[in-house]
């Protein structure tokens, strides 16, 4: 999230039925997972604690959404090889999983022949799309998110992540490579 981290919760509370989120990225360097990242590089050990003070202030929405009866899936797609990056989100994703959120994995090389839009996005209910915007290094832009109704948008976005979702493997099935 971008470092004013819940200002941008709104489209999330907002949502009544779907939120969706497609990662498209090998590395993200957000300034927030540094401290956490580089203990897992040093250790092996991510924080998995859904309740930690790294993961409460996502776990929170996370769990008012579920509750409000709010599909909460995201799909990823990954080179393989996997980054180190990517192992540790791997690792990490128990805790997507904990708050009620589904999580799939999608090799970047089964992903060719699908039209994807050139940033990774949260859709929230089929209406609202939020991109997501990052830096060449994986942090968050200046400019960090950008918000769009636009049906033509959310068309696409809709159906490159339903196209997404429909190949990828769910996490609990997903082997790191």
């Amino acid at each position: 999230m971008p470092q004013n981290e819940w200002a941008w919760a709104e489209p999330f509370r907002a949502a009544r039925a779907s939120a969706v989120h497609l990662e498209m990225r090998d590395l993200y360097a957000v300034g927030d997972e540094s401290g956490p990242y580089d203990r897992w590089r040093e250790t092996g050990e991510a924080d998995t604690d859904p309740d930690s003070d790294m993961w409460r202030p996502w776990t929170t929405v996370a769990r008012e959404m579920n509750a409000g009866g709010v599909l909460m899936r995201r799909a990823r797609i990954v080179s393989e090889p996997v980054t180190d990056y990517i192992r540790y989100e791997h690792a990490g994703t128990g805790v997507n999983l904990a708050v009620g959120e589904l999580v799939r994995w999608l090799p970047r090389r089964l992903a060719s022949d699908l039209a994807l839009p050139g940033n990774d996005f949260w859709l929230f209910d089929d209406a609202t799309v939020v991109f997501n915007y990052f830096t060449g290094k994986g942090d968050w832009a200046e400019s960090g998110t950008e918000t769009t109704t636009d049906p033509a948008v959310v068309r696409l976005c809709r159906d490159a992540f339903e196209s997404v979702w429909a190949r990828a493997t769910p996490h609990e099935e997903y082997r790191i490579r």
